[in-house]
């Protein structure tokens, strides 16, 4: 049998033989992290823990993008964790428990619940906590292209969701309203504006039965950490056009690559709210589209 022949044998009887081969990085993830597992990264000692949601330590870290890594420190009673100092990349910082402290530089700034943080570029910095009870914090990390100037590092600011108003967002429903707590550095809208590649980070607060309306993000990620309340996420779609949909509850964390249809409904009824802390960021076109 002549060798074309053969290959057009091997590929239309046997073409999982190809697709063995390699695989595809997916459209979405999820997480569920109370079930998740400590692991070892910069920031550890023996009284800093870290346990990784998306990117760095996790199982498919390719995924996410300009995300270096999503995860959850937590630091034991009077612990602090290593100092770090990162030539290019930013990190948002949102306590979910307890009280500490950020060392920013020189200077001392404390952290309670729901406090949020930007942390510039190049400024060594390093989480502790003073108190008699666990302090837990979420962690952003987010990497800046070589092309992008960094100007000299921001001030540092602390800012606690009880400081922001909620807000309706244009092209978005009136039955989820906005918190927008870090931006852009040119920005203006955000509560602190600073950020190079976070394009923002905002809470959303659900009514019963409210929605964010499936959409998507032609140059940016988004990741979606649900704080409280249960419902159910969109993530990607058919070619019907119908919505993927998944149940949702709190611990849940999804990851959506660029283009990935994205939204949530709450469940509907009574007082069921429900809280989800998102963060978008953008994500470079590639020079050469092949």
């Amino acid at each position: 049998m002549p060798i074309r022949m053969l290959a057009w044998v091997v590929l239309v009887f046997a073409p999982g033989l190809w697709a063995e081969e390699r695989t595809v990085d997916p459209t979405w993830l999820h997480r569920y992290v109370p079930e998740l597992h400590e692991r070892n990264s910069d920031l550890t000692t023996s009284s800093c823990h870290y346990v990784p949601i998306f990117g760095e330590g996790d199982s498919q870290p390719r995924a996410v993008q300009s995300v270096a890594r999503l995860g959850e420190v937590s630091l034991d009673a009077h612990g602090e964790c290593a100092p770090a100092n990162y030539a290019r990349q930013e990190e948002l910082y949102f306590a979910l428990q307890g009280s500490g402290a950020l060392q920013y530089g020189e200077q001392t700034h404390g952290l309670r619940a729901n406090d949020f943080t930007y942390v510039s570029p190049t400024v060594r910095h390093r989480l502790s906590n003073p108190s008699d009870k666990e302090f837990r914090v979420v962690v952003m990390t987010v990497s800046i292209p070589a092309e992008v100037s960094i100007n000299r590092a921001s001030e540092p600011a602390v800012a606690n969701l009880a400081d922001l108003r909620e807000q309706t967002v244009e092209g978005h429903p009136t039955s989820v309203l906005y918190k927008l707590l870090i931006g852009p550095h040119k920005g203006t809208r955000d509560r602190i504006n600073a950020a190079y590649v976070v394009a923002d980070l905002f809470l959303m607060d659900f009514a019963p039965d409210g929605t964010n309306f499936p959409h998507h993000h032609e140059v940016a990620e988004e990741i979606y950490l649900v704080l409280d309340g249960e419902g159910q996420m969109v993530a990607g779609g058919g070619m019907d056009g119908v919505e993927g949909l998944h149940p949702a509850k709190a611990g849940d964390a999804y990851y959506f690559r660029p283009n990935c249809t994205v939204g949530f409904y709450n469940r509907k009824g009574g007082d069921s709210k429900a809280h989800i802390l998102a963060v978008r960021v953008f994500v470079p076109l590639p020079k050469n589209p092949d």
